[in-house]
């Protein structure tokens, strides 16, 4: 899994980037200044949890643990539901989507605490 993660990471950060160009040069004009922010908030977690990924890869490289597995499907997953429903509820103009985000949250709050399980209580221990 780790080179997955490794390969997702890689490719949320550089979305990231990419995505927070956009929104700096093609939503700026187009958006009101609090839904740029919601935008803003979108690619700063996606890029946050793209570098977990990263950086929960290469923890995978030196120990295994089922944890870290777990951690890396649950940033994917707060990437895809939390990032997401943001550039879903300031593309479309669709609020509802707001009600989605915080399933997204706590998905990283869980990959969070698997991954802290993970470091610590690597397999074998």
């Amino acid at each position: 899994m780790r080179v997955a993660f490794l390969r997702i990471g890689i490719t949320a950060a550089g979305l990231a980037v990419a995505l927070g160009a956009f929104g700096a040069h093609a939503l700026k004009a187009r958006l009101t200044a609090a839904d740029l922010a919601i935008f803003e908030t979108g690619v700063r977690y996606q890029m946050y949890h793209g570098l977990a990924l990263l950086a929960l890869s290469l923890l995978g490289a030196q120990q295994a643990s089922p944890w870290l597995d777990r951690a890396g499907w649950a940033f994917i997953v707060g990437i895809v539901v939390f990032s997401g429903s943001l550039y879903a509820l300031v593309l479309t103009g669709a609020r509802w989507w707001g009600a989605v985000t915080p399933f997204g949250g706590v998905a990283f709050l869980i990959g969070w605490l698997c991954f802290g399980l993970g470091a610590w209580r690597p397999v074998g221990r």
